[in-house]
């Protein structure tokens, strides 16, 4: 069962600013979802890491398709460009490095370069998987599963994983 525990400062006491720089980079690069989930008003259930991913989440599904699509653009590629360059947000340089994806042969880093290619043409956007507890091997089985789904199957899970992304870094930001 996941943990309920609070936050050291409840976020529900936070003002608009002290708010938005504390969890506008739950979700990448996207601090629109912590702006409307002030601006929707914060209660006691806000202060959990599991009650503000929930009242994330629902920003982030009452945003409409735009702004969802724009949402996951916003990922890097794992094992991309920006990782080669360290050019990641320090969440997501954080998550792939403990995923093992710094540490790619050659050929995985090819594969990873092919994969993400494919799937970028055929969806539009990045594959985004939650790497947290996954290698780099397992993270190629997945992707090479999902480049076959459907798009609006593709849709809801890179939006799925995105909010488990969102709910794995605000535990860590209990820890912080």
């Amino acid at each position: 069962m996941p943990s309920m525990t609070a936050f050291a400062t409840p976020p529900a006491t936070l003002d608009r600013d002290a708010f938005v720089a504390r969890f506008g980079g739950v979700y990448e690069h996207s601090p629109w979802i912590a702006e409307r989930a002030f601006d929707a008003g914060l209660t006691a259930e806000a202060n959990t890491a599991e009650g503000l991913s929930g009242l994330l989440r629902a920003q982030v599904e009452a945003g409409g398709a735009d702004r969802q699509l724009a949402l996951l653009r916003s990922h890097p590629d794992l094992a991309g460009k920006l990782a080669v360059a360290d050019g990641l947000t320090a969440a997501s340089a954080a998550e792939q490095q403990g995923a093992g994806l710094a540490a790619c042969t050659a050929d995985e880093f090819a594969r990873f370069q092919t994969l993400n290619a494919a799937y970028k043409e055929r969806f539009g956007f990045p594959f985004i998987v939650a790497v947290a507890g996954t290698h780099r091997t397992e993270i190629l089985e997945i992707f090479e599963r999902r480049v076959g789904h459907d798009r609006d199957t593709e849709f809801r899970e890179a939006l799925e994983q995105v909010h488990r992304i969102a709910l794995s870094r605000l535990q860590t930001a209990l820890s912080d």
